[in-house]
C-alpha cells in the first residue's frame, strides 16, 4: 500500500533564509512541517507562494510602542519634542510630566480608536504582528486609552498579537491614583504591569515604584515592563532596582527594560556588572536608538548574550515625529545609529526584529523550524542588505500559515 500523498494548507517554494539556503516550506494547521530543499514527493497544498529565491524571514516584533499616542504630535505641538531630544536628554523628565501630558487632556475614543487602527494597518501590512504597547494609565489620561487600546486589540485578534501594558507614564507617588487605575486596567485585560521608576522625584520613590509594580505582578502572575534610565543620567540606576526586584519577587524571565539610555555613560566594570544582574534576572532589553541622542550599548548585550532588540517606541507622536510601524525601516535607522554596518550586522539587525525580538517578549516557537508557529514574510528581495536598504512592505505576510495581507509596487520610468 501505499503512503498517503502529503498535503498542506501553505505551501511556499523558492523560500530563501536570511544564511543564503533556499528552501521549500510546508505549513499545516499553523505550524512548520517542513523546511526541505525541496517538498516531499506528491506534495499537494491548499494554497501555494512561489517566494521565487527572495527572502523570507519571521515576521517581526515590536517590543515598545506607545499605541494610544499614535498620530498625535499635531494635538501635542513640538514643545515635548525639542526637550525630550535634545542634548544629552537632561529635559526628558520635565518634557514628559509638563508638556507631553497635555495632550492627554484630549483624550477620546472618538480620535484615538482611528488612530490606533491605522497604526494596526500599518504593523499588518509591514509584517509586524506581535508587539508590546504601552497605555497611559494615570489621573490625566484615566481609562481612556487603555479602554481604546482593548477594544482594537479585539478587533485585530487573528491579526496579530498584542501585549498591552498599564503603564503609569506620569508616576506612582508623584501621581496619586495612578496605582488604582492601573490595577483597575489589569482587571479590564492588559496584560502586564508597567512602569517608569526614574521619573519619581527620589530614588526612594523610585524603588517603591518598581516595588509596587513587581509585586502586583507575582501576585497575578503577569510579565512586568518598564521605561529604565532613559535620561542621560547614569546616577538613575533605575535599571539595577527591575532586575534585583525581580529577582526578590520571582520574575525571572517575565520582565522588558525599554530604552535603559543612561547605561551609555556607565564606566565598563558597571556595565558588566549590570549585565551580570540581567543574566540573573532573565531581564530582557528594547533599545530605540532613533528617538534619542543616547541609547543601550546594543553590541555589548547582544554579545553578552542578553535578550536585547530593537523597538518602534513612538509614530508621529510628542516624542519622534515620524514611524511607520515598520520594524525594517527601525533596524536600518539603527544600522546607522549603532553602527551596525557589515554583513554580520545586518544579520544581528534583522534578529533584533524577529527571533531575538521575541525572546525579549516570551513569545515562543518564533523561527522558521519544523514545529515552530509559521508567521513569516516573504520579501521583495533576496538579500538581507536589499530588505534592510529598501525597507519596504513584505509581498506577502503569513500569520499561521495563512496570508493576511499582500504588497506589491510597480514603477513605470517615463523617457
Amino acid at each position: 500500500m501505499s503512503a498517503p500523498t502529503p498535503h498542506v494548507d501553505l505551501l511556499v517554494t523558492g523560500a530563501r533564509l536570511a544564511d543564503g539556503s533556499v528552501v521549500a516550506l510546508g505549513v499545516r494547521e499553523g505550524r512548520y512541517v517542513f523546511v526541505a530543499p525541496e517538498p516531499p514527493a506528491g506534495t499537494t497544498a491548499t494554497t501555494t507562494l512561489d517566494a521565487e529565491g527572495r527572502l523570507v524571514t519571521p515576521t517581526f516584533v515590536n517590543g515598545h510602542l506607545h499605541l494610544e499616542k499614535v498620530h498625535s504630535l499635531d494635538r501635542a505641538g513640538d514643545g515635548a519634542l525639542a526637550a525630550y531630544t535634545s542634548g544629552n536628554m537632561g529635559a526628558a523628565l520635565r518634557s514628559i510630566v509638563r508638556e507631553a501630558s497635555q495632550v492627554k487632556r484630549q483624550y477620546d475614543r472618538s480620535w484615538l480608536v482611528p488612530n490606533i487602527r491605522r497604526a494596526l494597518d500599518a504593523a499588518v501590512e509591514n509584517g509586524t504582528l506581535h508587539m508590546q504597547t504601552f497605555v497611559d494609565v494615570d489621573t490625566t489620561a484615566r481609562l481612556v486609552g487603555m479602554e481604546a487600546v482593548l477594544e482594537v486589540r479585539e478587533e485585530y485578534r487573528d491579526l496579530l498579537d498584542l501585549q498591552v501594558v498599564a503603564f503609569p507614564q506620569d508616576g506612582l507617588l508623584r501621581d496619586p491614583g495612578a496605582a488604582e487605575l492601573c490595577e483597575e486596567a489589569l482587571r479590564m485585560g492588559a496584560d502586564v504591569v508597567g512602569g517608569i521608576p526614574w521619573i519619581e522625584m527620589t530614588d526612594a520613590d523610585a524603588q517603591a515604584h518598581v516595588e509596587w509594580a513587581c509585586r502586583l505582578a507575582n501576585e497575578q502572575g503577569k510579565r512586568v515592563a518598564m521605561l529604565v534610565d532613559d535620561a542621560g543620567d547614569p546616577s538613575l540606576r533605575t535599571t539595577q532596582m527591575l532586575a534585583q526586584a525581580m529577582l526578590e519577587h520571582g520574575l525571572q524571565g517575565r520582565g522588558v527594560a525599554c530604552h535603559a539610555r543612561a547605561l551609555a555613560e556607565y564606566p565598563q566594570p558597571t556595565l558588566q556588572r549590570l549585565m551580570d544582574l540581567a543574566h540573573a534576572a532573565g531581564l530582557g532589553f528594547v533599545s530605540d536608538p532613533h528617538t534619542g541622542p543616547l541609547h543601550l550599548p546594543v553590541r555589548d548585550f547582544a554579545d553578552d548574550g542578553i535578550a536585547v532588540a530593537l523597538g518602534q517606541d513612538d509614530v508621529e507622536d510628542a516624542y519622534y515625529p515620524f514611524g511607520r510601524n515598520n520594524m525594517l525601516e527601525v533596524a536600518f535607522l539603527a544600522a546607522h545609529t549603532l553602527r551596525f554596518l557589515t554583513h554580520d550586522d545586518q544579520q544581528l539587525l534583522l534578529e533584533l526584529i524577529t527571533t531575538r525580538a521575541a525572546d525579549v517578549l516570551g513569545v515562543p516557537d518564533h523561527g522558521i523550524a519544523v514545529g515552530s508557529t509559521a508567521d513569516l514574510c516573504v520579501h521583495p528581495y533576496a538579500s538581507v542588505r536589499d530588505v534592510l536598504t529598501e525597507h519596504a512592505r513584505p509581498r506577502w505576510v503569513v500569520r499561521r500559515g495563512k496570508v493576511i495581507a499582500e504588497s506589491e509596487t510597480r514603477t513605470r520610468i517615463l523617457r
